[in-house]
Formats: C-alpha cells, structure tokens, sequence
C-alpha cells in the first residue's frame, strides 16, 4: 500500500481509538451503580440490572473494537496492514475506508461470520 494511502488510514484509525477512549463509555460508572435504598420495589431492581448489562455490553463491543484497533495499528507499522490474514491479497479499500481495523478481505469475512453462525447454533 503507498505510503499516503496507509497515512490516511493510520489517521482514521487513530481518530477512532480516540473516539473510543474520549467517548466515556469506558469510564462510566452511572449504570454500574446500585443503591438498594433507590430500588423500592422487584421491577425497579429488574430495571437497573438490565440497564447494568446493557452497559457491560457496550464495553465488551467497546473494547473489543480498541483491540482490533491497535492490532491494525500493529499492522500499519510491520507493513503488513491493508492484506487478508487468511490469504494474504489486499483488503478492497471501500472495506478499510468503512472498517480501517479490518483484518480479512470481504470473502474470508464472510465465511468466518458463517462458521460462527453455525457454530451458534450448534453448540
């Protein structure tokens, strides 16, 4: 990938991370709390520990995409960011410009997604 090409998407990737990072959704701790004296009754206890995992997902997605993220930062300085892990060809740059971590081409992306559907239902 040239060199102006692969500065770009070092910059998306970076405004990204910050994104994550600066957003708050990692330092929150709003949801987190439970006071049993605000919780009069079964429902409004139901509704915080919805409302706790609501947030505890949020983070899981959160910092599951912080890790891809510095994994493709990983890529961008080994010089290998931009290829398929799976078969090494060049990811299409419409995929890196929607998703700058990803890390298979749209082919492999979508047999991985199968097989993990598949192992869903399965297992």
């Amino acid at each position: 990938m040239e060199a102006e090409k692969l500065e770009h998407f070092k910059k998306k990737l970076l405004a990204a991370k910050a994104e994550i990072l600066n957003g708050g959704i990692l330092t929150s701790t709003e949801d987190l709390k439970m006071s049993t004296d605000d919780l009069p009754d079964e429902g409004d206890v139901a509704n915080a520990v919805i409302n706790q995992q609501v947030t505890f997902n949020m983070r899981a997605r959160a910092m599951h995409k912080l890790r891809l993220i510095e994994e493709a930062l990983h890529r961008v300085e080994d010089g290998t960011y931009g290829h398929c892990e799976d078969c090494d060809e060049p990811i299409g740059a419409k995929r890196l410009e929607n998703q700058p971590w990803a890390e298979l081409c749209i082919t492999h992306a979508e047999e991985r997604e199968r097989e993990e559907q598949h192992m869903r239902r399965v297992g």
